[in-house]
């Protein structure tokens, strides 16, 4: 379930940080989306409606939300985050590396539980602490395939 505008204002307020309008502008499109956003397209989304608003706000903001566990930042070969309103459940990514495009998605139980004794097996041969596990397939979208297809 994604965390809705207010329940992330009433997170801020609980860790008792100030509700700046940047900060309110940055949470609206921040949970208005469905897609990944990265900080630049966040920033020229939130512009439209307060064009006084620096990047550098945007940056900081996304910082504490994500430092908060309030959003899920994802970040890509390129090393490019990009954000959304996280979600309560643990979730993985499909990533197109034709465009971009992410896909959230929560995996079942029995996937869930072979990716948990695949850690475990992990920790114990390589005496690694494990903390959290990240798990994202990368390929081509539909609209990217079709592109692909079309130019051959």
């Amino acid at each position: 379930m994604r965390p809705s505008y207010k329940s992330i204002i009433t997170a801020l307020k609980r860790h008792g940080h100030k509700l700046t309008l940047q900060r309110r502008a940055v949470i609206d499109v921040i949970t208005s989306s469905q897609d990944h956003l990265t900080p630049a397209a966040m920033f020229e989304k939130v512009r439209q409606d307060h064009p006084g608003i620096g990047l550098v706000t945007v940056y900081r903001t996304l910082k504490l939300l994500t430092e908060l566990n309030l959003i899920c930042e994802l970040r890509t070969a390129d090393n490019c985050p990009s954000y959304t309103a996280g979600t309560s459940e643990h979730h993985h990514h499909l990533v197109c590396s034709g465009c971009g495009k992410v896909v959230d998605f929560a995996s079942p139980r029995l996937i869930e539980r072979d990716v948990a004794k695949l850690e475990g097996k992990l920790s114990r041969e390589n005496g690694f602490r494990i903390d959290e596990h990240l798990l994202e397939f990368t390929g081509l979208c539909e609209l990217c395939q079709k592109a692909q297809a079309s130019s051959v």
